[in-house]
């Protein structure tokens, strides 16, 4: 063989082994972004749920005070803590966009002393409620 034929043939495997590289690490980047949002998604989706279920317990604390007039279930130092929780969550589900756990939270405050006995109380923080809850629905059906 010729020198350049070598030259030549050295050149290709060359090019041909920087387009393999690059090709790798294109990969392996991809794979580590996909990883990593599945990592996000998946908390999210955690999180999301673990919310879903805090709120249905907030509302059972609203029901059973406001109907029930029972103090033990509708207990709202237990209903402070649900709310924390739930605002503490938030913060893992909706990224900085807490408005919705905001207004549930004041809603909370302005209302947790009369909803054992004031109806429309205890309707305000039920509505506060639902919409925490469309808004997860909306994050999660949201997800890539």
């Amino acid at each position: 063989m010729e020198l350049t034929q070598i030259t030549k043939r050295l050149k290709i495997y060359q090019i041909t082994s920087i387009v393999t590289i690059l090709f790798t690490l294109v990969g392996f980047s991809y794979n580590v972004y996909r990883l990593e949002q599945s990592e996000i998604n998946s908390n999210i989706r955690t999180s999301s749920f673990e919310m879903l279920k805090e709120l249905a317990n907030l509302e059972q604390i609203v029901y059973a005070s406001h109907y029930e007039k029972d103090d033990k279930a509708g207990n709202p130092r237990t209903g402070w803590v649900k709310v924390g929780i739930i605002q503490d969550l938030s913060i893992i589900c909706f990224d900085k966009n807490t408005m919705y756990t905001d207004d549930l939270l004041k809603t909370w405050e302005n209302n947790w002393s009369t909803m054992k006995d004031n109806r429309e109380s205890a309707d305000k923080i039920v509505e506060k409620i639902d919409k925490v809850r469309v808004h997860i629905r909306e994050v999660l059906k949201n997800l890539n």
